[in-house]
């Protein structure tokens, strides 16, 4: 088939190809992750300095209590040398007692040694403290930033790193477990050889080995490149790195591509063991890596990401309020329209998949929490993050019978037969097309309620029964007398069949309204003694087919009502 795409006037002859990488043999796309990775949030640190309004200390306060309670065991809590606000804000977690003893948290520094000092002197008291020192090494900043050499750029790394050495060894306590993070940043800018010869330089400094473990970040300061080739980056890395066993690689990803998920996802695969990023993928230009993404797909696949997604929405209001930005409603697993279909046909789907859910569980003995989830267009089960199935069908001009009779079954205990399905979305359908809009499932029993159930308070239609009786003959033939209002006026009508449901039919023609029975269904609304049954009858009335719904703690009554909401529905 032709392509029909025409060139644009785009410059794109101002842009480059990004660089690829020579492995062949590349060995992550065979892998699978099984396990969770090592978790580092930096929301008080990437994710607060990208804020129009940075968090004040009340803000920064409610946003690490809310990571530690979620599960984050490594938090990045700021730039202590940048300022007063961020040195105050350590100092307040530390001497306040706020941070559990499994929870290292992590502060960010240059590598110049007024700032290394500076920062080691905020973690003084600190349980377990990691100092994260970085310099840029790509080209670009090497030479129009720093107009330095290679050597140059490589010792400001060697150099960052024996001050901090010297500071945590001449300022922190044997109280203090101390670690150490490097990052060549802007890493995916960097030549792969150059970013491996200053990281070897500052392990060579550090000296990791046993208890002794080095975090080497490769972050994707700005995203270049596919996550295919993010991915061979860090199994180049991953290969040709000594001292691996003791060594951490982490993975920091920014979003410019829109692939950050991805490219972190891929790096796992290809050897790294820890993820940076922020919730709901806050941080500079398109964000970080989305840390709720990252660990509701692991989730998703069955795999435990050891972190706290149950309460989804608590943890997007305190995130919107501390970051003071709403979560779009598409967000993955977040958003509020993430578990909503409007498609008739999705709503069908989904559904089907909720009876065939309940249908398997019931066969197997068992709930459906221990059954494997498998729902059409609903990855995960919406309870499992704390949302409600009520939200999970939306009605609006798109929207078909399924979903209608989703909302129906599942708020009212309603199973609607399939012809009764199509008849109700109709009515729904012209109120969405003459007014637009959502129909909400509040809207939907309104609706169904003045179009099929007697209203006491304002009676409606030809006929409102009053009492009924049956009486049934050595032959099987009902007799069934019925006292009504026919048109305003008092009445006894009396029919035989060979049913209740036949005798009222024949007991209506002495009124002049032919009826003709075409089909019945009836169902139980819930289990016990008490339950209300529900009566489903399809008539022809004169030249019109219309459904009518009964419902009553007796069947037989149940089916008289059902009768009675089509006849007086087609006198409408």
């Amino acid at each position: 088939m032709p392509n029909f795409q025409r060139p644009t006037s785009m410059p794109v002859h101002k842009y480059g190809q990004y660089e690829q990488v020579d492995i062949a043999d590349r060995t992550w796309p065979n892998q699978r992750i099984t396990t969770a990775p090592r978790w580092l949030s930096t929301d008080l640190r990437d994710g607060n300095q990208a804020l129009i309004d940075p968090m004040s200390p009340a803000r920064k306060r409610e946003m690490f209590d809310l990571l530690v309670r979620m599960g984050y065991k490594e938090i990045e809590v700021g730039f202590p040398a940048s300022g007063e606000t961020d040195f105050a804000f350590v100092r307040s977690i530390i001497e306040e007692g706020a941070i559990p003893d499994d929870v290292t948290i992590s502060v960010l520094t240059q590598a110049r040694e007024e700032l290394i000092e500076r920062t080691v002197q905020s973690l003084k008291g600190a349980k377990r403290a990691t100092v994260h020192l970085y310099n840029a090494t790509a080209p670009t900043f090497r030479e129009i930033v720093f107009r330095g050499t290679k050597e140059q750029i490589k010792q400001i790394a060697i150099d960052g790193t024996q001050h901090v050495m010297d500071y945590a060894e001449k300022i922190l306590g044997p109280e203090t477990t101390f670690g150490y993070q490097y990052s060549p940043e802007i890493f995916t800018d960097t030549e792969l050889d150059f970013a491996l010869e200053v990281c070897e330089a500052v392990m060579e400094v550090y000296k990791p080995g046993p208890g002794r473990e080095i975090i080497l970040n490769l972050p994707a300061t700005v995203e270049r490149s596919t996550p295919s080739t993010h991915a061979d980056r860090f199994e180049w890395m991953h290969r040709n790195l000594s001292n691996r066993e003791y060594v951490c690689l982490s993975v920091h990803p920014h979003n410019d591509r829109g692939t950050a998920v991805a490219a972190a996802e891929l790096a796992l695969m290809a050897g790294a063991d820890r993820i940076e990023g922020c919730l709901f993928g806050q941080g500079e230009r398109t964000g970080n890596v989305d840390l709720v993404t990252l660990g509701m797909n692991l989730f998703s696949q069955g795999v435990d990401p050891q972190i706290d997604f149950s309460d989804i929405d608590e943890i997007r209001r305190t995130a919107e309020y501390c970051n003071q930005m709403e979560v779009h409603p598409r967000h993955p697993y977040a958003g509020d329209l993430v578990y909503t279909s409007f498609s008739g046909s999705h709503q069908d789907a989904i559904k089907k998949g909720f009876e065939a859910m309940d249908a398997r569980a019931k066969a197997a003995g068992k709930t459906v929490d221990d059954i494997e989830w498998a729902v059409p267009y609903l990855p995960i089960d919406p309870k499992d993050v704390g949302r409600s199935y009520e939200a999970v069908i939306r009605v609006n001009s798109q929207s078909g019978k399924g979903g209608i009779a989703y909302v129906l079954k599942n708020d009212h205990k309603l199973d609607l037969p399939r012809r009764m399905q199509i008849e109700f979305s109709k009515i729904i359908q012209a109120k969405t097309d003459a007014e637009g809009g959502e129909v909400t499932p509040g809207d939907i029993w309104a609706i169904f309620q003045d179009e099929y159930l007697p209203n006491a308070e304002n009676p409606w239609g030809r006929i409102q029964v009053k009492t009924g009786q049956t009486t049934t003959d050595t032959d099987g033939v009902d007799t069934l007398t019925v006292s009504a209002d026919v048109d305003g006026e008092a009445t006894v009508l009396t029919g035989t069949g060979n049913g209740p449901i036949s005798a009222f039919f024949e007991a209506l023609q002495a009124v002049g309204i032919d009826a003709r029975l075409l089909d019945y269904q009836e169902h139980t609304m819930s289990e016990g003694a008490s339950a209300q049954a529900a009566s489903y009858i399809e008539c022809a009335i004169g030249d019109k087919v219309l459904w009518g719904i009964g419902i009553d703690a007796n069947t037989t009554r149940a089916s008289l009502k059902a009768v009675v909401s089509a006849v007086n529905r087609s006198a409408r």
